[in-house]
């Protein structure tokens, strides 16, 4: 067996099951791209109204939050991502009022809700910046990233934007450089000025008193940047890029040291923790990428002052195999101390996991649509030691939509087609109704089209079918909320080939053993101390198990009560753990 999850990892279980304080610890956070979702006003458009109006959906899936998306005003060339009024909603999602009944009715449901707060960056239109490039000494000169131009006139440095070409655009009034580390119109904001620092953690505060639970922190560690505004080194020969960047772009080619992930970061995010600390039961998850991702997700988590939890890119890429998924996840078991992970497979940036990963798992174009393979990935998805975001759709097997080049809206799509297609396929309208015009996502033509495939798979084609793969999502959310390990317990390997995955999990009420089949036909696993294994009923899932060896389906799982007792290795461990927490006063349990 390979070992995770020894040694003091979070709080203790007390606090993580039975402290409000700390619902987010093994929360199911459900995410909603608002343009998306539902359409109430018929403008081709999802909005805030459309939100509160499927909210019974949400909770029917049995999760704990959602988390929505930007609806900010903007001028939406990054669909809401380029913030030109932190307080105000856009007038295509709706009102503040509207988000206020969205937050009402969330609460009435038992929902937590989240919401999107890019704080790295904002709109060349926001007032702010429209009044920092004007000249070099007014109030808000340094409250973006402005630099001189070398001598010859070029860029101050080698930084390249995510979405192709240099980082830095000319301002003539300034005759300077201002740092865009994604579209020219997304200004970096300087957070190395306190006065910065200060207005962001208002406009959190903001959201805050009207009774949002929590943020997701766009681009976390993109806040800060190098005051020397030194050159990346190029990646070494065979090195590969962990952003989650695909090869194309010229992004990939460098190690970005100093565009993101400065040591300054921590401080700010150690003054945003105390905000929400000063709000009941509020919490904090960031989006980190670099080149080591893991490792910075730890950072961001670890000592109870920074972030509450953090996701990176590791699972959201096109490797597809255990040994990778163990690899990852055995990585952010070793360095996460007592950091708190969350973990997604898809989301509004990436292809939908089915697709994605079906051409790597057995080559099968039909893979995609297989709903054996999609209740595989749900069920390793939800057992994994952390808390969890689902992407829309996901509850229904949605695949990556196909969008002709003439529909398409990402600006990053269009710089880099054909060989990377943008963000469009995995944002398609939702589909309410597989009879009804545009899915009954809208009563006017959608902002993108509706991919037929997704028609079958429509909220009406499963709601009331026993067998769909949303009754299956709603079925395994119930049975996950009664099993404490799969929750908040430790985590810990054993040793498989590809391409079955096993670990154990465990808690003081509870030690579960699950196993999964990431391969398209059937395997068998043979435990080398198969006695206190005993299987658990009501997951859904079905497999042989006898005199210790397990025979499971193609894109199979299993879950069984163990005993650690009749488990050696496992119980050492458990010893050795437990011993550490009488002596800490700090339990592995809580995670």
């Amino acid at each position: 067996m390979t070992g995770q999850g020894a040694g003091s990892k979070g709080a203790s279980r007390k606090s993580a099951a039975g402290g409000d304080a700390e619902w987010w610890r093994g929360a199911v956070i459900y995410q909603i791209y608002p343009r998306s979702f539902y359409d109430a006003s018929g403008d081709g458009l999802g909005d805030l109204a459309g939100i509160t109006e499927k909210l019974n959906h949400i909770a029917s899936l049995g999760v704990d939050a959602i988390w929505v998306s930007p609806f900010y005003k903007s001028p939406m060339r990054d669909f809401g991502y380029d913030v030109a009024d932190y307080r105000a909603v856009d007038p295509l999602f709706g009102t503040l009022d509207d988000f206020q009944q969205l937050l009402g009715r969330a609460h009435g449901l038992g929902l937590k809700v989240l919401i999107d707060l890019v704080l790295s960056h904002t709109s060349d239109e926001h007032p702010w910046f429209l009044e920092s490039r004007q000249s070099r000494d007014n109030p808000r000169a340094e409250w973006y990233v402005w630099a001189d131009p070398k001598p010859d006139g070029t860029v101050p440095n080698n930084w390249l934007s995510i979405f192709g070409g240099s980082a830095w655009a000319w301002e003539p009034r300034r005759r300077q450089y201002y740092l865009h580390n994604f579209l020219t119109c997304q200004p970096d904001l300087n957070l190395h000025s306190m006065a910065v620092q200060d207005q962001l953690l208002s406009e959190a505060a903001f959201w805050l008193d009207l009774g949002v639970d929590g943020f997701r922190l766009d681009a976390v560690n993109f806040c800060s940047h190098d005051r020397q505004l030194r050159d990346n080194p190029p990646l070494k020969p065979g090195e590969r890029p962990t952003d989650g960047v695909q090869l194309d772009n010229p992004y990939a080619y460098q190690r970005h040291l100093y565009d993101k992930t400065q040591p300054e970061t921590i401080d700010f995010l150690k003054r945003l923790r105390a905000l929400t600390d000063r709000y009941e039961a509020r919490t904090t998850m960031g989006e980190v990428s670099g080149d080591d991702s893991l490792r910075i997700a730890a950072d961001y988590t670890s000592g109870g002052d920074r972030l509450n939890m953090a996701y990176t890119f590791n699972l959201l890429t096109s490797d597809f195999s255990a040994a990778h998924l163990r690899d990852v996840v055995a990585e952010m078991e070793s360095v996460a101390g007592d950091g708190w992970p969350c973990w997604a497979f898809s989301n509004h940036d990436v292809i939908r996991a089915p697709s994605r990963w079906a051409q790597n798992a057995d080559g099968s174009a039909e893979q995609a649509e297989d709903n054996d393979f999609a209740r595989l990935l749900m069920a390793l998805l939800l057992s994994l030691r952390g808390s969890v975001c689902l992407y829309q759709g996901e509850e229904l097997g949605l695949v990556e939509a196909e969008v002709p080049f003439e529909r398409l809206q990402d600006p990053y799509g269009k710089a880099f087609w054909p060989e990377f297609k943008g963000r469009d396929g995995c944002r398609t309208p939702m589909p309410w109704n597989g009879s009804a015009d545009h899915a009954g996502f809208s009563t006017a033509e959608p902002w993108l089209p509706v991919d037929p495939r997704h028609l079958e798979r429509a909220v009406d084609r499963q709601d009331h079918v026993p067998g769909s793969l949303l009754n299956a999502y709603r079925a395994f959310l119930r049975w996950r909320r009664r099993q404490p390990a799969l929750r908040w317990g430790t985590l810990r390997f054993l040793e498989t080939e590809d391409p079955l995955l096993a670990f154990y999990r465990r808690c003081p009420e509870q030690q579960v053993f699950a196993a999964f089949n990431l391969g398209g036909k059937p395997a068998s696993l043979a435990l080398a101390e198969p006695g206190g294994i005993t299987p658990l009923d009501g997951h859904g899932f079905t497999a042989s198990w006898e005199n210790g060896r397990l025979t499971l389906p193609r894109y199979g799982a299993f879950f069984a009560r163990a005993d650690f007792a009749k488990q050696p290795d496992f119980a050492q461990q458990a010893e050795n753990a437990d011993t550490k927490q009488e002596e800490t006063g700090k339990g592995i349990e809580g995670g």
